[in-house]
Parts: structure tokens; sequence; C-alpha cells
């Protein structure tokens, strides 16, 4: 559930400020009027982020596994008559997963304490995101809340495939990483340390590769718990960096700039607000409050910035066409779909287009990634080779070349 800070007056005309939980700013304001409280300003209250919280990384969650099983049960048994009530106790006593039964649990309370199911879903943030909870707000005040589940499925499966299609793509070098990582530490603690005492018995001049390697090993073996303190304040000043509200927008619009992956992140970015988006108009949501809602579902804070400009935009009376082609997020191809789907009033399903072409994208790209790492990281393995080939070889060639003159 969203938090929105409050301007009001109440009855007796005296000014009332504070915070409420609501999903919707149109929620918080009908919640504000039950009160006896005259709405003047409505606004989302701004969270700090600052801090770094360690329950965090060891905190369980629930997948997208589970949300589209969850998604696309509540389809069928909503869109078969069964009653609200009886269809989240069935999947309660059939869940599998802890958090999900305490969660429907949950909801089951609520529900029988006469709150409705997106309301009852705003108390779980961590579970359901904003989007979900709207889409099932409109649901329920339309009426078709067995086509909000189809619609919340179908976006969350999609969003499920990209993800996978990412991490498989990235699995091939990120192995590689790891392999080059584990066979530095193990040279440097084991066998470098071994040429180093027999070139030490030579007393003879080591050129620098030999010296950079030595060193390196001389740190990894007596500085290894400096190195090991210094890397977890490193990826402990990292995390709360990127939590934080700068941190987090600084690190989101590095990302979509990267070499190789920034292109595959950004358009992956892109099909996720153009899918989510086109849901949201379909459903019947304001294009104004669609947008705050995609703002937050694009999980790129860099992208967000450009959403929020976009609404404001829009508020102010410009046309989605223009605000879309200002924010300069878009290619001129799908600028044209959205020119197109204003003109017809299509914007949704040319929006699905969007997704839809952003996504074929991203699928080719993701395919030929690994042809594209492969020479870096062959570039890499070879740069380690050749530095060991002349760090250990080369005061071993000239130590065999003062035996032989010797003798």
């Amino acid at each position: 559930m969203a938090k929105y800070s409050y301007h009001a007056r109440d009855g007796e005309g005296q000014e009332v400020r504070g915070e409420i939980d609501a999903v919707t700013p149109a929620a918080a304001a009908d919640n504000l009027l039950r009160r006896s409280l005259i709405p003047i300003k409505i606004e989302e209250a701004s969270e700090s982020g600052t801090s770094f919280d360690l329950s965090a990384l060891f905190e369980s969650k629930i997948g997208l596994d589970e949300l589209v099983i969850f998604s696309r049960q509540m389809y069928s048994l909503t869109k078969a008559g069964v009653p609200i009530l009886g269809a989240i106790t069935g999947l309660s006593e059939a869940s599998h997963s802890k958090i999900m039964k305490e969660t429907l649990d949950d909801l089951l309370e609520q529900l029988e304490s006469g709150r409705t199911l997106s309301t009852a879903m705003a108390g779980h943030p961590k579970v359901f995101t904003r989007m979900y909870i709207s889409l099932v707000h409109v649901g329920e005040n339309t009426g078709q809340l067995d086509e909000a589940f189809l619609q919340l499925a179908m976006y969350l499966q999609k969003e499920q495939e990209t993800r996978r299609r990412i991490k498989s793509a990235v699995r091939y070098p990120t192995f590689v990483i790891i392999a080059i990582t584990l066979a530095l530490v193990v040279l440097n603690i084991f066998v470098i340390p071994k040429f180093a005492d027999m070139f030490a018995k030579f007393n003879a001049e080591l050129p620098w590769p030999t010296r950079f390697l030595i060193g390196m090993s001389d740190l990894f073996v007596n500085q290894w718990h400096w190195m090991l303190i210094g890397l977890v304040l490193m990826v402990v000043g990292a995390r709360s960096y990127v939590q934080s509200e700068a941190g987090r927008l600084n690190w989101d619009g590095w990302k979509i700039r990267l070499p190789i992956m920034g292109s595959i992140i950004y358009r992956s970015t892109l099909e996720r607000f153009s899918r989510s988006f086109a849901i949201m108009l379909r459903a019947g949501v304001p294009i104004n409050q669609a947008l705050t809602l995609v703002g937050g579902a694009v999980d790129n804070a860099w992208v967000a910035v450009k959403v929020a400009e976009m609404r404001r935009e829009i508020e102010r009376g410009d046309t989605l066409l223009r605000t879309c082609r200002r924010s300069e997020l878009f290619t001129p191809l799908v600028l044209q779909m959205i020119a197109v789907g204003e003109e017809t009033g299509k914007v949704d399903e040319l929006l699905l287009e969007s997704a839809d072409f952003y996504e074929r994208e991203v699928d080719f790209d993701l395919k030929s990634l690994t042809a594209r790492i492969e020479p870096i990281l062959i570039l890499v393995v070879a740069g380690m080779v050749l530095i060991l080939a002349l760090g250990i070889f080369t005061p071993m060639w000239d130590m065999m070349r003062v035996i032989r003159g010797s003798s």
C-alpha cells in the first residue's frame, strides 16, 4: 500500500496535515472524506531509502512463478463463479509456500472483516506491486475481476520469460569469470609462492612481470584478512549507495549505458513499460494514473524519472505522442505506432505491438550475446596467460643461461 501525505481541512475549517495509506490518490481522498476531512492536496510521500537493511539480504520473497500460478488460479476460479472468500480459502489450503500461505490467510482475514480484495492486497507491498493492486481494484469496480487476473497472469508470464532469457544468456560469461577468479586465487596462494622461493635463492634481478606476480601473491598470502574486510565494506557500501535515492538513479542510468549489456537492459525496460502501460490503459485506468503506476513497475529509477516527466506534461494538456517524443525514450518506429494509436483510439493495442517489437529485439541480442562476449573473455584469459608466462618462464630462462655459462 502506498503512503500519501495530505493537506486537508476539517468541518470547522481547521488545517490538517498528515499521512495516509491507500492504493491510489483517489482512494486516499475517499478515506479522508469518510473522516469528514476535505482534501486540498494529496501527493505520494517520499521515502528516504538511505538506510541499509541487513535483514533484506536474507529475507525470503515470493517469486514470479508463484504469482503467475496464483493469478491464473484466481482467473479460473473467479471466471467459474467461485466466491472470492472460497477461492482464497482453497488456494491457501493448497499452497506449498509458507510465505504465500501466510499472505493468503491474512487476505482471507481482511476479506472477512469487510475489506475489498485490492485493499487487503495493499497491505502486502512486498508480494503485490502497486500495478497488481490497481488492476485488481479496477477489476473489482468494473465487475471484470477475472479479466484483470488473466491480464496480470499474461503480463507476469512475459516478465518471467524475459528474466529467464537474460539469466540464460549471462550464465556462460558468469561461469567463466568465476573460474578465472578462482584460478587467480589458487595461483597467488599456492603456485607463485613456490616459484618466488626458488627465484630468491639465486639473488637475481627479476623482470617486472615477475615482480608484479610476486607482489600480488604476497598481498593474497599476507594481507588476505584486510582484502576480505575491504571486500565486505565495498559490498555493504555499494548496496547502501544503490538503495539510496540518488544512488539508485545513478546506478540505473549507468546500467543502460553499459557497452554490451546496456542496450539489452534498456530495451527490456522499455518492453516492460510498453506492456504494463498497455495493460493499464486496456483495464480503463486513466492515463496519468497509469503512468504513475507504470513508473514504479519498470524497475529502473532513471526511466521512472522520464515517465514522471511524461505524466506531468500530459496533466498540463499535452498529447501522449509529443511527450513520448520529448522523453527521447523510444525509437522512431515505436513513436509511429503511438501516433497511429492516438489517431485510431487503439493506443493499448499499438503499445502491445511496441512491447512485442522490443521483445523480439531483446531475444535476438540475447541469442548473440555469448558470441559477442567470448572475444573479450578470450582476451582476458590470454592476458593472464601472457603475464604468467613472462613472469615465471623469463627468469627461469635467464637462470638456465647462467647455469650453462658457468658450466
